[in-house]
């Protein structure tokens, strides 16, 4: 099994370029067969979600099928290679199964620890079966994707990480003289992060809450569930021109909030906090240098939320993830050493099922029980022999290096590489 996972997402891509890749299910379905008929790529199927597109394909060749992969999703963006290609991840192999562990656990969403990619990850995997792009290779690696993620949300906490971002944030603010009860706060986004803001700005009792998105309706959608009011990115400067507080989390790449745009819409004498919870930054860190503003970002909420409760959790989670990237990878090199062993031991079988024979021929008068006594004799012989080079191969298996010990083992007995395919082969193949 060769994974590759060719994506975009929140951490590569502005939203106006991620909104040119979003699919409805249509569109997804239309993606995974498109995929699924490239020449490298035996199994397929898709992550899609409001902040990422992300293609998972076992492949048996990385450059034809990187390139073919890629290809489609800028296809999807209608976009022009050279725009679209540095916005654009890989991860192969070994890396791509710790990309897949890391979205499940939710160390690679928004809002940190966030439960829905849970779903959505257990969505393409029941999208790829129904389709017949799923087989075996990425069965075995989404299902344990799956139980990662669920095991990260039962032995931790990481699920109030979020939550204990944004009130970090917002309790650093009210140090500073902006007090969300009674004050006016624009929230600039429309994803997870933008939505647990906007749910703890208005349960703190603050006077206004506007939603500023690039796309309105999202704005518009977010918005009402909480009572607040919606606006168009073009109205940010204006919002901006009346606010106590704004925190900007769009997860875009580029800077939303300038300098420029601050000062030209504040008045002398007035004051705004400004909180910044995206990566990288939606606002500008000279913002700061205004009189009147203050800031207050990820790179100051780090150190607090590293030794906060919330920070453990995360640390938690990085280490039950990695725990699992190693043990999975373990197995699936010792898996990979299996056809060699089995092949090994039908070899031997096959040569004591001759020596058998060749030994009643050569004496027709050996009574049964004599006969199973040379039998056992020589299958443990066998075994005993065999024993060491199989439980060695299976140890070496995991070791990193350019050697493959499976195929010196073949090489050394002349195993039939047929003998060794046949096992891995499905029945009836």
């Amino acid at each position: 099994m060769s994974v590759l996972v060719v994506g975009i997402s929140h951490n590569s891509a502005p939203v106006s370029l991620l909104e040119r890749v979003a699919l409805d299910s249509d569109g997804v379905h239309k993606l995974i067969h498109d995929v699924a008929a490239c020449e490298h790529v035996n199994e397929v199927t898709v992550i899609s979600t409001c902040n990422r597109l992300e293609i998972y394909a076992d492949v048996d060749r990385f450059h034809g099928s990187v390139e073919d992969v890629s290809r489609m999703l800028v296809e999807r963006a209608g976009a022009a290679t050279a725009q679209m290609l540095p916005h654009l991840y890989v991860h192969y192999d070994d890396g791509a199964v710790s990309h897949l562990f890391h979205v499940a656990a939710g160390l690679d969403s928004m809002a940190l620890g966030e439960g829905q990619i849970l779903g959505q990850s257990r969505e393409a995997l029941r999208l790829g079966q129904e389709l017949g792009t799923v087989g075996p290779a990425l069965n075995v690696l989404f299902q344990q994707a799956l139980r990662v993620g669920k095991r990260s949300r039962a032995e931790t906490d990481i699920d109030r990480a979020a939550p204990s971002l944004v009130s970090a944030a917002l309790e650093r603010s009210a140090l500073v003289g902006a007090e969300v009860a009674g004050s006016r706060v624009v929230v600039v986004g429309a994803g997870s992060m933008a939505a647990l803001a906007t749910a703890t700005v208005s349960r703190m009792g603050a006077a206004t809450v506007t939603v500023v998105n690039r796309t309105a309706t999202n704005a518009t959608r977010l918005a009402q569930e909480y009572g607040a009011r919606s606006a168009p990115l073009d109205d940010l400067a204006a919002e901006l021109a009346v606010a106590d507080i704004a925190i900007a989390c769009t997860g875009a790449t580029g800077v939303l909030i300038t300098t420029e745009m601050v000062a030209a819409a504040r008045t002398e004498g007035s004051s705004l906090s400004l909180i910044d919870l995206a990566l990288p930054h939606d606002v500008e860190p000279e913002v700061a240098d205004l009189p009147g503003v203050s800031l207050i970002n990820l790179a100051e909420l780090a150190e607090e939320l590293r030794e906060s409760d919330a920070g453990r959790e995360i640390e938690g989670v990085r280490r039950i993830v990695g725990q699992e990237v190693t043990a999975f990878l373990s197995a699936r090199r010792q898996a990979s050493v299996t056809p060699t062993v089995v092949a090994l031991r039908s070899m031997a079988t096959a040569v004591v099922d001759a020596e058998m024979e060749r030994l009643e021929a050569r004496l027709p008068d050996l009574d049964d029980a004599a006969r199973a006594e040379v039998l056992l004799a020589v299958r443990r012989v066998a075994e005993k022999l065999l024993h060491q080079p199989t439980v060695r191969v299976k140890e070496l298996a995991n070791e990193t290096g350019a050697v493959s010990y499976a195929a010196a083992l073949a090489e050394l007995f002349a195993l039939d590489p047929d003998a060794v395919d046949a096992v891995t082969r499905p029945e009836g193949v």
